[in-house]
């Protein structure tokens, strides 16, 4: 509770790590396919397999990042992930075949895997137990501030140095400012945490623990609930501007994906205060019926101020359907198997929703409209 304790430092180091993480990674995947297609005229499709192939590769890597933490700890594995993606941000400036964009993309997979979720949530497990939520939420509004402020700096960069030479000066910003960071204030765990190794030295392997989990009907239905619910929320997010443009302009879209976004801080923050003591499998459920609201007015009232309401209404929910898997994980389940299950969970949330851009993509194509693939998210 002291403000002077030192995971509120490894929660700073977490927000940065995932403004990086999620600015290169997850939001950076749009701007890569714009500038590959301006650059060599290549189709979308072909370049967003790419883009499927990062998230799937990642996934698969998500799985282990518990295993890694603890074989080499978590300054080592953040060091890494932070080398690896600007490795892969440099890759991607200079690709020039296809081929070349596929493996810039299986490289920065590695570096997702080491920047994002799993490693956030399993890092800040070592230094937190019953403010773990608080921390989780603070922590990854860094993934926020990676599309708010990162994606515009990058762009920006792209525009004055070109795009070899903007992911070139983009990536060793990132290192600059991360590998001192990470060396300054990530050092070894508290004493619980090296006692709670301890007491473990008795449980159950990694693997041992993912057999039992996809037989525990608590698992399933957490795993299965918040895979449904992030494969429509980012297929509706991908979306969101295509069928925004048509409806009230190019501008009016800007400001209502802005505010949504906007609206995931605000709610991630408010929720990070109370996340703790809540009924969490409650609060999801209601997060889930709030976005479906949002999405029926989306889909039904073509008003300026009502969509971009909407809008906010979906996005106060976006960050904590992040945050509230590992939180229920915390919960109910053996404190021993925190790390593998959210790594686990984690996983199987990014393999499906990999897939929800393209599914509503071909679900619009046939009916012309994005009536029946919304009406599907809800």
């Amino acid at each position: 509770t002291s403000i002077r304790y030192d995971g509120w430092r490894i929660v700073a180091v977490c927000f940065l790590l995932a403004t990086f993480g999620w600015a290169f990674g997850f939001y950076g995947q749009s701007v890569y396919v714009a500038e590959l297609q301006r650059l060599h005229g290549w189709p979308a499709s072909l370049i967003s397999s790419g883009t499927t192939l990062f998230y799937l590769s990642g996934a698969a890597l998500v799985v282990y990042v518990s295993e890694a933490i603890k074989g080499f700890g978590p300054r080592n594995c953040m060091i890494a992930g932070i080398c690896t993606m600007a490795v892969a941000a440099i890759a991607i400036g200079q690709v020039r075949e296809p081929w070349q964009l596929y493996l810039a993309n299986a490289v920065l997979a590695f570096g997702w895997a080491g920047t994002s979720l799993g490693m956030i949530t399993n890092t800040l497990g070592l230094w937190f137990d019953k403010k773990r939520g608080m921390a989780i939420s603070l922590a990854l509004n860094g993934a926020s501030f990676g599309g708010i402020i990162g994606v515009p700096l990058l762009v920006a960069a792209i525009g004055h140095f070109g795009f070899p030479g903007g992911m070139t000066a983009a990536a060793m910003v990132m290192v600059v400012v991360m590998i001192p960071v990470i060396l300054l204030f990530v050092g070894r765990p508290p004493v619980h945490a090296s006692a709670s190794a301890v007491e473990a030295a008795d449980a159950p392997s990694p693997t041992q623990i993912r057999a039992r989990a996809f037989r525990d009907i608590g698992f399933l239905s957490v795993s299965a609930a918040f895979a449904l619910v992030l494969f429509a929320q980012v297929g509706f997010i991908v979306h969101l501007i295509s069928f925004l443009d048509s409806v009230i302009g190019r501008q009016q879209a800007a400001i209502a994906v802005a505010l949504l976004t906007a609206m995931a801080v605000v709610g991630r923050v408010l929720f990070s205060f109370v996340i703790d003591r809540m009924n969490q499998r409650l609060a999801s459920a209601v997060s889930f019926v709030s976005q479906a609201v949002a999405l029926l007015v989306v889909i039904n009232v073509h008003h300026d101020y009502a969509l971009i309401a909407a809008c906010a209404l979906f996005g106060f929910s976006v960050g904590n359907l992040i945050t509230l898997p590992a939180l229920i994980v915390q919960r109910e389940f053996d404190p021993r198997s925190f790390g593998v299950l959210v790594s686990l969970i984690t996983a199987i949330n990014q393999i499906t929703y990999a897939f929800g851009p393209a599914a509503l993509g071909l679900l619009r194509d046939p009916s012309g409209s994005y009536t029946l693939p919304f009406y599907g998210c809800i």
